[in-house]
């Protein structure tokens, strides 16, 4: 496992998980006219994409159940433009970040943090990361914030394509993928969040996959093949986001790294999920 890539992804995440964990990028969103949470969420991380059909949303995507992704693309450019769903979320991650992390974006230290995450976030090869392609064709903005948010958003869709690719060499499918990570936790399969949902028979029947495939054990935990897979796949995926940390110095990583453990910090504290 690499150290780094995994630390980075540790302090890097609050960032990146911004628009899924503060209330004004929703708001920003709703502003442009949606109604519904999932609308904003597929409007707004498909943004940099621009029009493409729902099957290639969800090849992307990877990890939602058939049909999920076509209720909301590309019914969601009924409403508002690619343009506009991308400047929409950064306004409202930019606000939210401004509201918990206070004085910590006027200080040098910030401004600093800011361009060396940058730097490592536009650092990487694009070959075979279609959503940090997709996401480095959007300008670099101005504003400190939002190139802080921005260079998160990058790194965590580069992380991101990388983690399919280890899911995939493991034949590990998206659903499936939810499954493993609840039971990581300790948590039921039925009651995680992104499948709890799913019709009781689909649901079943995917838990059923899992554990015909020896994933999990009798108890309905964790198998010890299923602990095996689950970390290779986070091992290789740790691997696969390390390369835009190799254009930082010991140094600048060391002081990357410390200027960000207190913003991760006040980041976790005002998460509610």
């Amino acid at each position: 496992m690499n150290s780094t890539a995994r630390r980075m992804f540790e302090l890097i995440e609050p960032i990146g998980a911004i628009p899924y964990a503060a209330d004004e990028p929703n708001e920003a969103m709703f502003a442009l006219g949606f109604t519904n949470y999932w609308d904003t969420y597929f409007a707004g991380r498909a943004a940099p994409l621009g029009i493409v059909p729902a099957e290639v949303v969800d090849a992307l995507f990877y990890n939602f159940a058939p049909g999920e992704v076509a209720r909301h693309i590309p019914k969601v450019w009924d409403t508002t433009t690619p343009e506009a769903a991308i400047a929409a979320r950064q306004r409202g991650c930019v606000k939210a970040l401004r509201r918990i992390l206070g004085d910590h974006v006027d200080s040098p230290a910030f401004a600093r943090a800011t361009e060396l995450l940058l730097r490592a976030a536009t650092s990487a090869p694009f070959a075979g990361r279609p959503m940090y392609a997709a996401l480095r064709a959007i300008p670099i903005p101005e504003d400190v914030v939002a190139r802080l948010f921005h260079a998160a958003s990058l790194l965590r869709e580069h992380r991101g394509d990388g983690h399919i690719a280890a899911l995939m060499i493991e034949g590990v499918g998206g659903l499936e993928a939810h499954v493993l990570y609840a039971l990581d936790l300790g948590m039921p399969a039925e009651k995680f969040g992104r499948i709890h949902h799913l019709p009781p028979a689909q649901l079943a029947a995917l838990i059923d996959g899992v554990r015909a495939r020896t994933l999990t054990g009798d108890d309905g935990g964790l198998s010890e093949t299923g602990r095996a897979v689950s970390a290779r796949v986070e091992a290789l995926t740790d691997d696969l986001a390390a390369k835009p940390y190799e254009s930082l110095g010991p140094d600048e990583l060391d002081e990357l790294m410390t200027t960000l453990e207190p913003l991760a910090t006040l980041l976790l504290a005002a998460q509610d999920w």
